[in-house]
């Protein structure tokens, strides 16, 4: 489907606005055009993702609880995260402008959105337009916060030695399960026909709120080391 140029903005918009709040956090600006390359990065895990979601059946058997969470963690959060934090950790692990702990924050998050903005643009070429708004408000700030929590973790692994291994493992497996959990209720609840469902919505809102005051607490706790 071919999209056009003002629906491609739209779609990307919510990612290009996160992508300047945490661009303006940084107490010590990165170089641009890395910042811009970290962004395409990102792009390009979506379709490594799918590589990895594809060595999976797309479904299994079982009640709507087992679908539900094989769908969000092994189809979703496993292979998403693990395609961001390869490509993340193969271009800015070694780079000498990862020199304080903020930049973990600055360089993940920006994958994330990258990955966003990219599975934005495919979900209004396979959906239509009318996505765009749920996934400005949900999705594109999920990836985002999937990303702080990953950088969050992938800066500490960077500037303590002594617990390196720990912190790697923790960037990795934090934002796997927040994830999973975000996906998980939402996927949930759209299998249950009951107040179980409307149960699990408010829950899932909880969480989405929850994640944003621990990502602004992580973001601060970092700016300007």
């Amino acid at each position: 489907m071919f999209l056009p140029i003002s629906i491609i903005a739209l779609a990307v918009l919510p990612a290009i606005i996160l992508f300047i709040y945490v661009c303006r956090k940084d107490a010590f600006k990165e170089p641009f055009g890395l910042l811009v390359w970290t962004f395409v990065v990102g792009m390009l895990s979506a379709p490594c993702s799918m590589f990895f979601s594809g060595m999976l059946p797309d479904s299994i058997q079982a009640g709507p609880f087992m679908s539900a969470m094989y769908t969000a963690f092994l189809q979703a959060a496993v292979p998403e995260e693990l395609a961001k934090f390869l490509l993340l950790y193969a271009l800015i692990w070694n780079n000498r402008n990862f020199d304080e702990m903020f930049d973990g924050i600055v360089y993940a998050s920006i994958v994330g959105l990258g990955f966003a903005a990219l599975e934005n643009i495919l979900y209004v070429a396979n959906y239509g337009t009318g996505v765009l708004l749920s996934r400005g408000l949900l999705s594109v700030p999920g990836h985002f916060f999937f990303g702080v929590a990953m950088g969050y973790f992938f800066a500490y692994a960077k500037f303590d030695e002594h617990n390196r291994g720990r912190y790697l493992t923790l960037t990795l497996l934090v934002p796997i399960l927040l994830h999973g959990v975000y996906d998980g209720l939402l996927m949930w609840a759209e299998n249950l026909n009951s107040a179980l469902s409307f149960g699990l919505t408010l829950l899932f809102y909880w969480f989405v709120i929850k994640m944003w005051k621990t990502g602004i607490k992580r973001i601060r706790s970092l700016q300007g080391c």
